[in-house]
């Protein structure tokens, strides 16, 4: 039943209640056969199952099997030389394994704490009619045909239909996203085409998670927990799925792809390898198959970039804190390189684009002082000892209007008491107030323009009190209109004077013969930083959406101020957007970027409308209501001051200043990581190219260029530094000068797959060369196949190998950029990379050098003149990379 629109009579008489309430037996009675009046608890996942979810990740799955590989390696080799086994490359894998798995449980936090959230929101306790008198019970006890008497700073603790009300004034911004306190009536009301009324509209209803801010009422329970509009909104946080982000995707993509590469790379080198033996006429004994099985080995671990995962989980990690120190908490790793790939950022307005405080921003009338003084007097808003303002947010604004005039509530109240009032009735929509002052008896009457004007007889024209002629009321109306017109909420106040204190303090009596003063016309004002950010988002090819609980003629006139709109036509209601079907909208949602009246499913729904299109969607806001489409958008943001635990939860990023213009910052540094994450898987894999190039290479041509622990080493230390380095690049100059790039990008788009392919033969190359140089120099001959094992060759290649890769990560600075240009132009250094050059330096050569550690890693101490060589092999990466970004910067232009 739409209780809305039915008489108080059939309400009770369909959940077979009176306005005495039910008998204390016939509640217990429902509460046994319906469940109590609380909302459903999420399922929690223990810590052991967070952890097991980090590990189920692919790439940590290689990771896994890289371990397992490395076990078996190391046990043979020891078992085939009659040593002591100990599995270092196993402990050393699985330790990056830990650090990266304890990372994301420490970072991400779950969703499930929305439902806890929400529970807290309803009343602990609740004022209940129970065998015709008043007692106090505890709110999860309710059952539905209970009476409740609400006053003012009452929470509702379920959904009502009111059929008592004095002037009640019920706050529900957290349920529809509007500001202004709703007049809350009896009477029934009227439905739409399809007798529907938006949410924000039920006057005559009361719902679980709102607040009584006025005036008191009477109301019956007509819905509990899971069935009230708070629990929609908690079942559709719960059925909303988490996708994963482009980076998830393409990270598991990339995982896919390397797996079946590595099983490739295994399976045809160990069969080429005993193939080859058998065509060489060898005997297919233990043997060979434990040599050919190595190699094959040998190359898994230099195809599985086993430090991929942990460099972009600290990546991420670093970038997580840097936003924190900028007020954006993100509350998941992944979501920061979402926001770098944002398309579109639907953002609730109350409280997101808009201050969430009514302020008084224009006014009409000769007397100014006179107009905020009566305003304030005439009102229930106070100043409390700290200063601030506290009451219903229109009459707050009043008070607070006064205030900047240099009118202070409490002293207009202490020389002028009030003795007498009609308080406000949302039939008169006025209200009045008697003073006593030093010229005597004062009357201050406001309210609603139209009805103060009909009890008004004269008007206050520069000093005077002059009759109230066609003229001036032609005047007032026509600023009226010029105020509502900007979606102002105007008020208009009048006073009266007495030669004594009235006998008759009823409306009837004191609101007549009325002196017109002024109007006001008040506003929840947009955030003075926002029109600037929203201006940076559409450079940064960016679409910003308002959905709002709020009334379209207010949503549209913040919406041309903040330059989302420029026509009034982009806006459309909750009710028209019920009218379109999902197929339509998904094809129609591009013309609107204003949505006014939304009631929770219009929010997801047009979330997942752009979501449908391929578009990456963000969604902000700070009251429940935004919760589900929060949830279902690719990130969520929720706000950190004004924003509810439920939403707070459920995001991805929370504002901790609630500064629209903090996501700006948040996309540039989103869009900043993802470049960097970029540049170092691209780094990684032409790294890890190199090194199965040069096994490969070495394995035809029946040779040991390097072995796995030399690899592990390459991996694990040599290159994690400056990947680590590069996750710290600045940002690009023109970063939110481009526009959003496509999330179906692969990682291999725009040419990085090609990159990453000759960059790897380069190395490839310079280390076979190191090789051979090497075996020359120990030999004093040249030979390129079937070469025994050579120790000066191999530490050569290692030598040359891990120094090339580092002087190559100052090449990864910038895809296309010179690496010249920007160590001497105005780009300021990386001097994280340089650190990384220095430390990966003492560690090569600490291992090629210092006999203990050189003879656990097989490697024999080399001369200056090695040295050297291949120091001077590795740097040579720098120029011919150079060189091909030259090319490609030329072909580039002439492309555009």
């Amino acid at each position: 039943m739409k209780f809305y629109l039915e008489q108080v009579e059939t309400v009770f008489s369909h959940v077979k209640s009176s306005e005495n309430g039910l008998t204390t037996a016939e509640a217990e009675k429902r509460l046994s056969e319906n469940g109590k009046n609380k909302l459903d608890e999420g399922k929690k996942k223990s810590m052991l199952k967070r952890f097991l979810e980090q590990l189920s990740d692919p790439m940590i799955i290689i990771l896994i099997v890289a371990a397992v590989i490395s076990a078996f390696t190391e046990y043979f080799e020891a078992s085939a030389a009659g040593s002591n086994y100990f599995p270092t490359d196993t402990v050393i894998i699985a330790i990056v394994v830990l650090i990266n798995a304890v990372l994301g449980v420490l970072q991400e936090s779950k969703a499930e704490a929305a439902i806890e959230a929400l529970q807290e929101m309803s009343a602990a306790t609740s004022k209940v009619l129970r065998d015709g008198k008043i007692v106090s019970v505890r709110s999860e006890d309710l059952v539905v045909g209970d009476v409740i008497i609400l006053e003012a700073g009452d929470a509702v603790p379920a959904d009502c239909r009111i059929f008592e009300c004095a002037s009640m004034k019920i706050e529900e911004a957290a349920l529809t996203g509007e500001s202004v306190p709703v007049d809350k009536i009896i009477a029934l009301l009227k439905g739409g085409e399809k007798g529907e009324v938006p949410l924000g509209d039920r006057k005559n209803m009361a719902y679980m998670g709102s607040t009584v801010v006025y005036g008191r009422g009477k109301a019956v329970v007509v819905e509990t927990g899971m069935n009230t509009e708070m629990g929609k909104i908690a079942n559709a946080i719960a059925q909303a799925e988490d996708g994963e982000t482009p980076l998830q995707i393409k990270l598991n993509q990339l995982s896919k792809i390397l797996t079946w590469l590595v099983l490739g790379i295994c399976v045809f080198i160990f069969a080429f390898q005993v193939i080859a033996a058998y065509v060489r006429g060898e005997a297919l004994g233990f043997h060979l198959i434990l040599d050919s099985f190595m190699i094959a080995v040998s190359l898994a671990v230099a195809a599985i970039p086993e430090g991929l995962a942990a460099v972009v989980t600290i990546v991420l990690s670093i970038g997580v804190t840097n936003m924190s120190k900028k007020n954006a908490i993100i509350r998941k790793l992944t979501a920061v390189e979402t926001l770098g790939c944002a398309q579109i950022i639907c953002s609730d307005k109350t409280g997101t684009l808009t201050q969430n405080k009514m302020t008084v921003v224009d006014h009409y009338g000769d007397d100014e002082p006179l107009i905020a003084k009566a305003m304030a007097l005439c009102c229930d808003a106070e100043i409390d000892a700290d200063g601030a303002v506290t009451g219903e947010p229109t009459e707050a604004a009043l008070v607070a209007y006064a205030n900047t005039l240099g009118f202070n509530k409490n002293d207009l109240t202490a020389n002028s008491p009030r003795i007498g009032e009609a308080p406000f009735d949302s039939g008169r929509k006025m209200m009045s107030t008697v003073h006593q002052t030093t010229d005597g008896i004062v009357q201050y009457t406001k309210g609603a323009p139209d009805e103060i004007l009909k009890k008004c007889t004269h008007a206050l024209v520069d000093g005077n009190i002059v009759p109230l002629t066609d003229e001036i009321r032609a005047s007032i109306a026509a600023d009226n209109k010029r105020m509502a017109d900007k979606a102002l909420r105007v008020l208009a106040v009048s006073f009266r004077k007495y030669d004594s204190a009235p006998a008759d303090y009823s409306p009837e009596a004191l609101e007549n013969d009325l002196v017109f003063i002024g109007l006001t016309g008040m506003i929840d004002p947009v955030r003075p930083e926002v029109k600037a950010a929203i201006e940076e988002c559409r450079s940064a090819g960016i679409i910003p959406i308002m959905i709002t609980g709020d009334h379209k003629d207010t949503a549209v006139a913040i919406a041309l101020e903040l330059g989302i709109i420029d026509d009034a036509s982009h806006a459309i209601t909750g009710a028209q957007l019920d009218e379109i079907s999902d197929e339509d909208f998904k094809e129609k949602v591009t013309q609107y970027r204003v949505y006014a009246r939304v009631q929770p499913e219009h929010k997801t729904r047009i979330v997942n409308a752009w979501r449908d299109r391929g578009m990456i969607t963000a969604m902000t806001g700070d009251g429940v209501n935004d919760a589900p489409s929060i949830k279902s958008a690719d990130i969520g943001v929720g706000m950190g001051i004004t924003g509810t635990d439920v939403t707070k939860n459920v995001a991805d990023m929370v504002l901790a200043d609630d500064n629209f213009a903090t996501i700006v910052t948040a996309v540039s540094e989103g869009r900043r990581i993802y470049d960097n994450i970029r540049k170092a898987i691209q780094f990684l894999l032409g790294s890890n190219l190199s090194e199965v190039l040069s096994v490969f290479t070495a394995a035809i041509l029946n040779f040991t260029i390097l072995k796995p622990v030399h690899l592990l080493f390459i991996n694990l230390v040599t290159d994690c530094f400056p990947a680590l380095a590069l996750g710290l690049e600045k940002p690009e100059r023109d970063i939110m000068n481009r526009k959003p790039r496509n999330s179906k990008d692969g990682v291999f788009a725009g040419g990085m797959a090609f990159d990453v392919f000759y960059q790897g033969v380069l190395v490839t190359l310079l280390t076979l060369a190191a090789f051979f140089i090497g075996e020359f120099m120990e030999t004093g001959k040249w030979a390129f196949m079937n070469i025994a094992e050579c120790n000066d060759g191999m530490t050569m290649a290692f030598l040359t190998m891990s120094m090339c890769e580092i002087f190559h990560s100052f090449n990864m600075r910038s895809q296309r950029g010179s690496v010249l240009a920007m160590s001497f132009g105005q780009k300021s250094h990386n001097k994280a990379l340089f650190a990384a050059m220095v430390a990966s330096l003492v560690l090569t050569t600490a291992i090629i050098e210092i006999d203990p550690l050189a003879n656990a890693f097989g490697f024999t101490p080399i001369g200056l003149t090695e040295y050297g060589i291949s120091i001077g092999l590795a740097i040579s990466i720098i120029p011919l990379v150079e060189i091909v970004k030259f090319f490609q910067r030329l072909s580039a232009k002439k492309k555009n």
